[in-house]
């Protein structure tokens, strides 16, 4: 066993190249062909994950609308709070005209009218789906012509990874695994869930990534899926669960891991193996060209065969099998029943197909795929044996 204080001097800063100023462009350039394709004028961008995917600017979410408009043609606008501009500009990469406004006009009008004297063809605006209804609701009294989500078009561009997406999720997936692997080094005999979470979260600081979330759940606490919310003190015997997830130049990691603190029972063993069965039964399923829904069916036929379930009934599985991740942590693709989205090369998602017992454990094997030409490849090998959880599962 080595102490957390210890293993925290075993990390260093990792380093990895952020996206390109040419990758913002040509994201920048396919968003333009979307919307000359059904005759949209112009995309509202707000303070959110899509702002950072097309431009690499970062904005806090307040009650000043605060974003940038992406024209069918010709450069972005962004559109600030005046007082907030000299740093608009000091964190700009994608060069573009910027419209500000002071705290007593109304800025909707502002957006209406850089929308209507813009020289790009189509008509009105789309809408990036995280804008704040409070938002959407005055651009769309004051915007001319029709105004749509811009879900559709966003979205089939960000659930296509490119390599550079890739290498990154990659190397944030590489240092959460380190994490993990030193969590199960330093468990001990009455260690409390608070402890497991300070360290985790100081390892990923320790590692380079922005901490993003950390989750440390013991004994019947493992049987839900987000925890419970008083913290837990390990004893042996215990089935243990860790999530947790980091963040480099604005990718997720996301790994779930869970096992037993001391000797396995072998009702332990059995739902723990039942668990990997199910998730390599998604991981089978999911071949180019094969539906979201699929893979979901997949890893819960797993489980609807032994008895549990069916369908979100506990015992069994109560949640989807798995999501996209990205700039988010949870984005398309969602893998879930009914998602007819067929798997495409470039696509990240997870395989979790957590089985809970309430009132007794749960077991959440949570790894993350992306689509390659000929299947589904994991970022870090998923655990094989409970006796060893960190050891390699053949593909």
């Amino acid at each position: 066993m080595i102490d957390f204080a210890t293993a925290l001097t075993g990390f260093s800063p990792i380093v990895a190249a952020p996206i390109s100023l040419s990758e913002f462009s040509a994201r920048i350039t396919a968003l333009q062909s979307k919307m000359l394709q059904i005759g949209t004028k112009a995309v509202w961008l707000d303070a959110s994950s899509s702002l950072t995917y097309y431009t690499g600017l970062r904005l806090g979410l307040s009650e000043r609308i605060h974003g940038a408009l992406v024209p069918a043609s010709g450069p972005l606008i962004y559109v600030s709070p005046q007082f907030e501009v000299p740093k608009l500009r000091a964190m700009m990469q994608v060069e573009g005209g910027v419209a500000a406004w002071e705290e007593h006009q109304n800025p909707y009008a502002l957006i209406a009218a850089e929308v209507a004297k813009m020289a790009a063809p189509g008509a009105g605006l789309a809408l990036d789906p995280a804008t704040p209804f409070v938002f959407a609701s005055a651009l769309m009294a004051k915007i001319e012509g029709p105004v749509i989500s811009a879900q559709a078009m966003i979205e089939s561009q960000r659930q296509i990874k490119s390599a550079a997406e890739i290498a990154l999720i990659q190397t944030a997936m590489n240092a959460s695994f380190a994490v993990q692997k030193a969590v199960h080094a330093g468990l001990r005999s009455g260690i409390s869930t608070t402890e497991v979470i300070d360290f985790i979260l100081a390892a990923h600081v320790a590692s380079g990534l922005k901490p993003l979330f950390a989750a440390a759940q013991f004994g019947e606490a493992t049987a839900y899926p987000h925890g419970v919310p008083d913290p837990q003190h390990l004893q042996t015997g215990d089935m243990v669960l860790f999530d947790m997830g980091g963040t480099l130049h604005g990718y997720a990691s996301d790994i779930t891991r869970t096992y037993v603190f001391g000797t396995p029972t072998t009702r332990q063993r059995q739902l723990w193996e039942l668990e990997g069965q199910a998730q390599s039964a998604g991981f089978a399923a999911a071949q180019i060209g094969v539906t979201c829904g699929a893979v979901d069916a997949a890893a819960r036929r797993v489980l609807t065969d032994a008895g549990l379930g069916p369908d979100y009934q506990v015992p069994g599985l109560p949640h989807r099998t798995g999501h996209g991740l990205g700039l988010d942590i949870h984005e398309a693709p969602y893998i879930v029943a009914g998602n007819e989205t067929p798997l495409t090369q470039g696509m990240c998602f997870s395989i979790e197909p957590m089985l809970c017992v309430y009132g007794e454990c749960g077991v959440r094997l949570e790894d993350i795929v992306y689509m390659t030409q000929t299947g589904p490849r994991w970022f870090v090998p998923p655990a094989e044996r409970l006796d060893d959880p960190f050891a390699n599962r053949t593909n």
